[in-house]
């Protein structure tokens, strides 16, 4: 078992040598999945206003599984619990907001921006939030939702879901990480986070998001497997996905059952038990993640699939917006779907190479610098704190949501 300060990445662990240290392409592979399902689901499941009819009707032979991409979002959160473990054990409070702010806020406002200028200076109306100047200004800062304005992007929602989870494990780490710590803060998260469930207090919600808490947990859980093994912590890793399981079958099972009952299920066919074989799905890949059978997935260019999906992930709706309603009547369905997503993804990566990336580097190197001058406390207990430059340099290539 290694120490509690030792790098998050065991010599055995599946992974490929990037110049940034390590790197899980499996993620990377689970990454692009999730992204491609949420994709699909606005694509071909979600939106009537983009075809003038419900997408379910065109795309009949797919529309039980495109029905099921809204959960793309939970693989997200399942993913995050893991890597947001990863990113701040053993480093610094400063050091692990440094790496979420630059990694989130490039991409976040070029997409904000473009969402802007989209729906000023063109006819596009798809998708389009209604938002204010200032609205838009205040989306910027990704705490619109703190202050009940509306999203500019129809994904952005679960961008604020992040930041306070964010938030939770920076206090968290302010007391130091380590197993015990770790598994005490998953067990009082999972107990508050029922409790703010069944009594529906606003500030227990607010805080403690009983509906996305069980894929954040059980993905930490999972981090704690991959990290300290199977058996580690008295096996109560294996309890907290356990518990996290059974309570995203009941968050999944009203999310989608809350747009089954607006909809109809002729129109959105997604019955409880197709969540529930879905759900069980993305546990169990995180679950092979966790314990090392996806390490056979060494193929580099999943690396660059993973660093666009972010991209993708706030920006394939607006590209929706633009091609869809202006070639639904011209182009057969498929085909159409086909190129929205081709182009979609090719616009994702121009993003993440000219925007994404340079982006990072510039907002890393100078919160990186003054957070060095500034100084902060430690991840993990008894750990010493890594050198700033190296320390982002490793926690920025693993991304959260997406």
């Amino acid at each position: 078992m290694p120490s509690p300060g030792s790098p998050a990445a065991e010599p055995g662990a599946p992974v490929v040598e990037t110049a940034k240290g390590p790197r899980l392409v499996e993620l990377d592979a689970l990454r692009f999945v999730a992204a491609f399902a949420v994709m699909s689901f606005h694509f071909m499941a979600a939106s009537r206003s983009l075809w003038d009819e419900y997408p379910t009707t065109l795309f009949a032979p797919v529309s039980r599984l495109s029905s099921l991409g809204i959960l793309g979002v939970e693989l997200f959160f399942l993913i995050s619990g893991f890597v947001i473990l990863m990113s701040v054990w053993g480093h610094t409070v400063g050091q692990f907001a440094v790496s979420r702010v630059s990694r989130l806020f490039p991409a976040y406002w070029f997409a904000v921006v473009v969402i802007f200028i989209m729906y000023r200076f063109s006819g596009v109306t798809a998708f389009d939030p209604k938002l204010s100047t200032g609205e838009y200004l205040l989306n910027l800062s990704m705490l619109q939702g703190a202050f009940g304005v509306g999203h500019a992007g129809g994904v952005f929602w679960s961008l604020w879901v992040e930041l306070r989870f964010y938030v939770l494990i920076g206090v968290f780490a302010l007391f130091g990480i380590t197993l015990r710590r770790c598994l005490a803060f998953l067990g009082a998260w999972f107990a508050l986070a029922l409790a703010a469930e069944l009594t529906q207090n606003d500030v227990l919600v607010f805080v403690f998001q009983p509906r996305q808490a069980p894929y954040f947990i059980a993905g930490m859980a999972f981090f704690l497997i991959h990290r300290f093994g199977p058996r580690a912590g008295w096996l109560l890793p294996w309890a907290f996905v356990a518990g996290g399981y059974a309570m995203s079958l009941y968050a999944a099972t009203e999310r989608v059952g809350e747009r089954v009952r607006l909809i109809g299920l002729k129109h959105y066919p997604a019955p409880p038990e197709n969540v529930v074989v879905a759900i069980s799905v993305i546990f169990l890949l995180m679950a092979a993640v966790s314990l090392g059978w996806l390490r056979w997935l060494r193929w580099r260019p999943l690396m660059t699939l993973g660093a666009l999906t972010y991209p993708l992930y706030l920006l394939h709706q607006t590209v929706s917006a633009v091609l869809i309603p202006t070639y639904r009547d011209i182009v057969d369905p498929w085909l159409l779907v086909a190129i929205t997503m081709a182009v979609s993804i090719a616009i994702a990566y121009l993003a993440y190479r000219m925007v994404d990336r340079p982006g990072q580097r510039w907002l890393r190197a100078r919160l990186g610098a003054l957070v060095a001058r500034t100084g902060g406390r430690r991840g993990a207990g008894g750990a010493p704190a890594s050198p700033l430059p190296q320390a982002l340099a490793a926690q920025s290539h693993e991304a959260s949501v997406p």
